[in-house]
């Protein structure tokens, strides 16, 4: 029988930041407990420096769906568990969360119809462009690196393809791209105290998001009246049974592309270079066939990083999981990174195998309607960057990562030494 009164959760704290600032490994001891001892497990909420403001406050508990199969199941039924009040953990406005999170925090019909006009742009032949683009720019950022003998690894090698390939198709010109990026950057670091330097939260947040959204809407008026051959152009075209996306719309997406389609290759490629250098076996097998295991290391540096660690869904009924009732209206939080150490799936789920098969990992989402847009191209910069890596600078290692101070949202890496034998 159904539980209708859970209490919050008072021993164990996964709602602070300092539980957040944590090392994984030690993180996952807590949601290992969780896993197997309470898999939905209801808490306060989350200490949220954005949440002292009155417009964000909410003050409402939060429940914790730790396990793997939960993850998906829920991912998939959109219906019972919606995305339109908010994915991330304090409430805002419908206006705010559209303008920054475009179709991610939207249900049907709304979403259906953002996503479809969005991937109609994403025709086979702008498809292949932004894949070669990819592979030429992944080539030409190692040949530029592999002089230097080493450095801080993010801004030699990591930041660097995300920015490329995001401005090259979009059409960001050359001059705005790093002030776009850190804009970008931003968005998802906006608590931690070196991005905060003295200012309030909801200011830094609110002049990224500024950012992001003037340039998108200039952007999208020029190419209406000047065409190119890039993505912006393609949006901007883009039409679905007689409707258009209109420039906030195309703001909104291009909001979202440049946080998930920065900050998750990005951070992945971090935390896969420290994961090749610990485990140096693994680095060892890749290098002796490349081309065969980069696709299937690929899978397994995107489980290993989760770059995304959390989602937050809202309950549209009444609805009961293991024994309990959970009203509707509660948020329910997705803890990807603790699907992704899921003991019952993944076997010795902290062991990094690039080898590793199946690997049903949920770091790009657990399915359904919200699966990650660009999953297929955050694959080819993985394997991009990191074929060329082994390639020109197999020697390459990297020290411990500095990570942001971004509570459970972004495994975020702010810098990490990397060294290897320079090339002439």
């Amino acid at each position: 029988m159904a539980t209708t009164s859970t209490p919050v959760e008072d021993v164990i704290e996964i709602n602070t930041l300092d539980f957040w600032s944590q090392p994984a490994e030690v993180r996952d001891e807590t949601f290992a407990q969780l896993r197997r001892d309470k898999p939905l497990s209801r808490h306060l909420p989350f200490e949220d420096p954005l949440e002292m403001d009155e417009m964000f406050r909410d003050d409402r508990p939060f429940w914790a769906v730790v396990r793997h199969e939960d993850v998906r199941t829920i991912s998939r039924d959109p219906r019972t568990f919606c995305s339109g009040k908010g994915v991330l953990f304090g409430d805002a406005p419908p206006e705010m969360l559209e303008a920054s999170l475009s179709f991610l925090a939207t249900d049907a019909p709304r979403h259906t119809k953002l996503r479809g006009l969005v991937s109609s742009a994403f025709t086979p032949r702008q498809i292949a462009r932004i894949e070669d683009g990819i592979r030429v720019a992944a080539r030409e950022i190692v040949e530029e690196a592999a002089t230097t003998g080493g450095g801080d690894f993010v801004s030699l090698i990591a930041k660097r393809l995300p920015l490329r390939t995001i401005s090259d198709m979009i059409g960001v010109p050359e001059a705005d791209r790093e002030r776009v990026m850190q804009a970008a950057d931003t968005l998802v670091t906006a608590i931690d105290p070196e991005v905060l330097a003295g200012r309030s939260p909801l200011e830094v947040l609110g002049t990224a998001l500024w950012t992001l959204t003037e340039f998108a809407t200039g952007l999208a008026a020029e190419r209406e009246r000047s065409p190119q051959d890039d993505l912006m152009t393609a949006l901007v075209q883009a039409e679905v049974d007689g409707e258009k996306l209109t420039h906030a719309e195309i703001a909104a997406f291009f909001v979202l592309l440049s946080v998930a389609g920065n900050d998750t290759s990005r951070h992945t490629t971090s935390h896969a270079m420290r994961a090749l250098t610990v485990f140096g076996d693994q680095k060892r097998k890749l290098i002796e066939d490349p081309e065969g295991r980069m696709p299937t290391a690929v899978e397994e540096f995107v489980r290993w990083a989760t770059p995304v660690q959390a989602f937050r869904r809202t309950t549209t009924r009444d609805v009961e999981l293991h024994g309990h009732l959970i009203p509707e209206g509660e948020k329910v939080v997705l803890f990807y990174h603790s699907a992704n150490r899921d003991e019952t799936v993944f076997e010795d789920p902290w062991t990094f195998d690039v080898q590793r098969a199946p690997n049903r990992h949920a770091g790009f989402g657990g399915g359904g309607p919200h699966y990650c847009l660009g999953a297929s191209l955050a694959r080819t910069q993985l394997n991009a960057i990191f074929t060329e890596m082994l390639r020109q600078i197999p020697d390459i290692e990297a020290g411990e990562p500095e990570l942001f101070r971004s509570g459970a949202f972004i495994h975020a890496v702010k810098r990490m030494d990397c060294s290897f034998t320079p090339r002439a």
